[in-house]
């Protein structure tokens, strides 16, 4: 039985500010990283072990998969590392305080640029300060303007489908480490839950999601480690 587990990266220092992230690269807290390594203590008390390991190219997700195997003496494992993992591009919201912007533009249309399905925020205007367009890594990459959830997804599972779904269906044991969004979407993928559902997922930052999976990857269980 294939097993998968799924971890949002620890607190971030923008998480502790309140500020819009998305694809901006911040570090995690002090506190990100106890919680990173608490979880690698959690999965190898636990019995927890992998073959293949996932990531995104974002500092955050990849400090708590090195702290976390880290923990469980597993630092060699093999890591992939891809962009499309990466969190949802927060557009022209990237960097600002979510009070702040809430008390400029009403609760309501932050809470539709937040948590709306398929509606994006505004685009992040080229020559932004937030503009990764000469960030190396992202060399040759389309890079978003802006995503919604839908958009996200629209990336994440093409990736699921040609890297990791192999790798499960070949019976490896996977770790992946990414972002609240890119984490929905495959939460979303892997427990059909509704458009209008899945939104209001929240996931918690350290904290391993484990799938139980059938040899189709069908779900048969999903729960947080810390409650078994």
């Amino acid at each position: 039985m294939p097993t998968l587990v799924l971890i949002r990266h620890g607190q971030s220092a923008w998480n502790l500010e309140n500020r819009f992230t998305g694809w901006w690269d911040v570090d995690v807290t002090e506190k990100g990283a106890a919680e990173a390594w608490a979880a690698g203590e959690l999965m190898k008390a636990k019995g927890l072990d992998f073959d293949q390991c996932f990531v995104s190219v974002q500092k955050r997700a990849i400090k708590t998969l090195h702290l976390a195997l880290e923990a469980m003496d597993r630092i060699w494992l093999p890591v992939e590392k891809d962009w499309r993992l990466n969190e949802r591009h927060y557009g022209g919201l990237t960097g600002l305080d979510k009070a702040e912007t809430a008390a400029k533009h009403g609760d309501e249309q932050v809470k539709i640029w937040r948590r709306s399905f398929d509606v994006p925020p505004p685009p992040l205007e080229a020559g932004s300060e937030f503009d990764l367009s000469k960030d190396r890594r992202y060399a040759g990459i389309a890079i978003p303007a802006t995503e919604s959830l839908k958009d996200t997804i629209a990336r994440v599972l093409p990736y699921w489908e040609s890297r990791i779904a192999p790798e499960l269906k070949a019976g490896k044991r996977v770790l992946i480490s990414a972002h609240g969004n890119s984490l929905r979407a495959l939460v979303k993928h892997l427990s059909n839950i509704a458009d209008d559902e899945i939104t209001g997922l929240e996931i918690p930052t350290g904290q391993p999601i484990v799938y139980e999976l059938d040899d189709n990857l069908a779900a048969l269980d999903r729960y947080y480690l810390s409650e078994r």
